[in-house]
């Protein structure tokens, strides 16, 4: 009997594309503290007034074009994860979901009942660490545990931004792209935004992040919890192991909702830049998300193309993120058995 089970965590996805379904999954969504984080009376007012009276039929209209044969393709493609996990382990493993289902709840439920597990290894599928993914699931397995008074030990896996056989993975599943490409496409790194507060706040030390222009390059202990320093190194590990030369790439951050300041530069503004410098081809990847989703597969590859072909440029591929690619299914098998390090949020609420 194995004394160890894996939990994975993605981040979720609406029943359907029904307005009613959307609505749903977006209210279960923008009400957690850590996403918008303000007071609950502001948050239900903004998210109860000015998010679902609106958002949903747009929203709705978007997985639609998305939208497969076997359902959302974020769940397909995370089950399709877990599928080719479980053909090489014989440790349990279950996938869930932060919003909609399976739930995390159901999955860690399930697991804790398995034979002789003591201790559940919770992997928050996010390369960098964000306190809208990372903390709330694993606040939320913490939530189940004390519910249900388990008798188990939860280990989190801290984000694996850096970690070098997550880079080799992530370089190996866009090297045919990259190879196709050559010279002829610039090649955008888009990552998922994040207000600035949220690195703020996350900061430990509450007076590095974003202080000064370079606090990303200046070493401290703020870049344990730090977005935009994460994401800068995966970036940079991937440059190196890939050979790009520094012209040959862009940083950009998308997928912005409301009208706090985020992360900058954008991708919208980034792709039509890029057009009007006379640039015709680009290469999207994708680093942030783990499975390709609603982010990628329609607010990249159909808005992205379209907002790029506006602006004066030809064609713009979307590379596929990780999926369940040969050499990350192996990656994340090999950190089942490892001693997990304890990773817990500096800033739990």
């Amino acid at each position: 009997m194995n004394k160890r089970a894996v939990l994975l965590a993605n981040l979720g996805s609406p029943e359907s594309p029904a307005v009613s379904d959307v609505r749903r999954y977006l209210n279960q969504f923008l009400m957690d503290p850590y996403v918008i984080q303000l007071p609950w009376l502001l948050r239900r007012l903004i998210v109860g007034l000015f998010v679902l009276p609106f958002r949903p039929k747009r929203s709705a209209e978007a997985y639609q074009s998305v939208w497969t044969d076997k359902g959302s393709p974020l769940i397909a493609l995370s089950i399709d994860l877990l599928n080719a996990l479980q053909k090489i382990t014989d440790i349990p493993v279950a996938m869930s979901m932060r919003y909609g289902t399976p739930s995390i709840e159901s999955e860690l439920l399930k697991l804790a009942s398995e034979p002789g597990v003591e201790e559940i290894l919770f992997i928050p599928l996010y390369p960098h660490y964000a306190e809208s993914t990372v903390t709330t699931s694993i606040s939320e397995a913490q939530r189940v545990i004390k519910k249900h008074q388990l008798k188990i030990k939860l280990l989190p896996f801290k984000p694996f931004y850096n970690e070098p056989d997550y880079i080799d993975a992530l370089v190996s599943s866009a090297q045919p792209f990259l190879a196709n490409a050559g010279t002829s496409e610039h090649i955008l790194f888009s990552y998922h935004g994040l207000p600035e507060s949220h690195l703020t706040k996350a900061d430990p030390t509450t007076s590095h992040c974003l202080k000064t222009a370079d606090c990303c390059n200046v070493p401290s202990p703020a870049h344990a919890t730090c977005y935009r320093h994460q994401v800068l190194e995966t970036t940079r590990l991937f440059v190196e192991k890939s050979g790009l030369k520094p012209d040959q790439y862009t940083i950009a951050f998308q997928s912005r909702l409301g009208r706090a300041k985020w992360l900058e530069p954008s991708t919208e503004e980034t792709l039509k830049v890029l057009a009007q410098k006379g640039i015709k081809k680009v290469l999207v990847l994708c680093p942030a998300f783990i499975t390709d989703c609603l982010e990628t597969l329609e607010e990249i590859e159909l808005q992205g193309t379209e907002i790029f072909k506006e602006a004066g440029g030809e064609s713009l591929t979307l590379v596929p993120c990780m999926n369940d690619s040969a050499q990350w299914v192996e990656t994340l098998a090999s950190w089942f058995t490892e001693p997990a390090e304890p990773f817990i949020s500096l800033n739990q609420s």
